[in-house]
């Protein structure tokens, strides 16, 4: 099935479903919507960096420091934290990653619900060639340095959620 074609709940602007609309409508539309970021790190809490591919709909070719994506029609946040992490970073028997807050993001690309999670990832990891032209798991001084640099284009929607993260981090000290 093309992507644009996925069936995802619609919600408001408290995160409530509204109705359905396909993938494609949904953005064409400018429709709110559920998505899921992980931030996965190996054994060593290096965080995994990947370039999307560029036939995503949304962001092509840009970096990421989450894996994630669309939360299904039906489909509850944490199962979709956990299947798009595994489908993302080719992996089986991940643990579910844990949930950490939500946000509006409103932005670049569209607006929709952004639920960030976290896992360790200890698994080798394949990542899907439909999905990810590069990856590695990267020092977190890194991905800083690269932020800060500009020599990569990031996904508008992961920055501000790296950015939240951080905040989230430094107020749980």
């Amino acid at each position: 099935m093309d992507a644009a074609d996925e069936v995802l709940d619609v919600v408001d602007r408290d995160d409530r479903v509204t109705g359905q609309a396909r993938r494609g409508g949904v953005y064409a539309r400018g429709l709110l919507h559920r998505c899921v970021f992980v931030q996965a790190r190996d054994a060593r809490g290096r965080i995994f960096v990947h370039r999307r591919t560029a036939s995503k709909l949304v962001f092509p070719a840009y970096y990421d420091m989450f894996v994630g994506g669309v939360a299904g029609a039906g489909e509850d946040y944490a199962s979709a934290a956990l299947r798009e992490a595994e489908e993302e970073l080719g992996v089986s028997g991940l643990p579910q990653p844990e949930p950490l807050f939500k946000f509006l993001y409103e932005g670049p690309g569209g607006a929709w619900w952004s639920y960030v999670h976290e896992v360790r990832c200890e698994l080798p990891v394949a990542p899907q060639v439909s999905e990810v032209d590069w990856h590695a798991f990267l020092p977190e001084a890194e991905v800083e340095r690269r932020i800060a640099d500009g020599s990569w284009a990031w996904v508008p929607d992961g920055l501000e959620g790296y950015r939240r993260l951080q905040a989230f981090r430094a107020a749980r000290q």
